[in-house]
């Protein structure tokens, strides 16, 4: 009874009026009217719920109401008291703020997508080009709002874009070129000044104190964190990871709230399943938020090399991890040039020959996997430079086990 409850919930806007070929602005705020019709009928029901028959309903009204207005006693008051109490108060107060704002988007976008679908395919045949057509066009809207939310959202939310827009297996072709083409390349800045918070919370100083020179503007900046060009007191050129502020705070929240909405979809609409998306999030997320977890991993992979391949050895280049300059969330290493692995016209400017770094990489990844079981699990052009080497030359790249999968830029 609940659940075609909560489908009539979703479904009262089709008597909205639409087209399927309405274009994606307008459909933004058809969804946006959608969901205020929805939450209209649920008060309508309630109201005549509520209204109906005697006093006993009056008293559990009121019982009802008092049972509401305790437990947001009790939850308001526990967080003020968790802010009060707390160390930094003010990132607790962001985070009291910050959380329900992302869960508010979260459901919106969710109600939003799932009202678009029904209300598009409304009526049509099975297997029609009416259909097909319209069924195409909801996947491009719907892919919108789910590359809008991941960018407003930011942190575990575009990884999890990133991982969507690698599933040309499996999802709509909509889906993975929309989060391909914005999301594995334009990924959010930190600002200098959220910059200076991290470094402050780990190291108890700022950039400019740790090192002689640090650059505010980043190379680079991925999903979980961007990388900084710096120079320590002793001249070395070396190239800081800086996590992005307040995500580690919410990646559980975020992960606990995608997870909610991602079930509750599930059990109203079946066809819409992707658990087994956050199960692999799940798993991968809180070591890819531990810096010392993927420096140890490089350290690691340096070891491997030398102990069961030194014939490869030579050829392979791993950063230097600066232990002390390092934290969980900040990851100082040795800074190294190189020119990406799928740029062939620069390789043989090198005077290298493209089939040789071929084979050198097919030979390092079959050490990796058939001898080590230690591999590197994110092989992109941005993770794999090639170099000329003193006397040889190789090619060089960030390696984590199997079940890892960073993307880090350093160079």
């Amino acid at each position: 009874m609940m659940k075609g409850l909560l489908r009539r919930l979703l479904l009262p806007i089709a008597a909205l009026p639409c087209s399927s070929s309405a274009p994606a602005s307008s459909w933004r705020s058809i969804g946006s009217s959608a969901q205020a019709a929805a939450f209209a009928a649920l008060a309508g029901q309630r109201k005549s719920v509520d209204s109906g028959g005697g006093g006993g309903g009056g008293r559990w009204k009121l019982g009802k109401t008092a049972l509401i207005l305790t437990i947001g006693s009790i939850g308001g008051a526990g967080t003020l008291g968790w802010v009060a109490l707390g160390d930094d108060r003010e990132r607790r107060m962001k985070l009291v703020w910050a959380v329900p704002l992302r869960l508010t988007r979260d459901v919106a976008t969710a109600a939003a997508i799932v009202a678009d679908y029904n209300i598009s395919l409304w009526g049509l045949k099975e297997e029609s080009p009416e259909r097909a057509l319209a069924k195409h066009e909801a996947h491009v809207r719907c892919a919108n709002r789910l590359q809008a939310l991941c960018f407003k959202n930011g942190g575990i939310y575009i990884k999890l874009g990133q991982h969507v827009g690698q599933l040309d297996y499996l999802l709509p072709q909509e889906y993975v070129e929309t989060m391909r083409n914005s999301l594995l390349d334009k990924c959010p800045v930190s600002t200098y000044e959220q910059v200076c918070a991290v470094f402050s919370a780990e190291l108890g100083l700022l950039p400019h104190e740790v090192f002689k020179d640090f650059n505010p503007v980043p190379l680079a900046s991925a999903s979980l964190a961007q990388v900084h060009l710096a120079h320590t007191h002793d001249g070395k050129k070396v190239a800081v990871k800086v996590q992005h502020i307040h995500l580690t705070d919410t990646a559980a929240a975020d992960t606990a709230t995608v997870a909610l909405i991602v079930n509750v979809v599930h059990w109203l609409f079946p066809s819409f399943d992707y658990r087994w998306l956050l199960d692999e999030v799940q798993e991968s997320l809180p070591k890819e938020l531990d810096f010392i977890h993927e420096a140890k991993n490089s350290e690691l992979c340096v070891y491997n090399f030398k102990k069961q391949s030194p014939h490869l050895a030579p050829y392979i280049a791993i950063p230097e991890v600066y232990w002390t300059l390092s934290t969980s969330r900040l990851l100082t290493m040795e800074y190294m040039e190189g020119i990406k692995i799928t740029d062939v016209q620069q390789i043989k400017k090198l005077g290298l020959r493209p089939s040789d770094v071929a084979k050198l990489m097919s030979q390092a990844f079959a050490e990796m996997i058939f001898r080590h079981g230690f591999v590197h699990c994110d092989p992109h052009a941005a993770n794999m430079l090639v170099r000329v080497a003193p006397g040889n030359h190789g090619f060089f790249g960030n390696v984590y086990r199997m079940e890892k999968a960073t993307s880090t830029c350093l160079a």
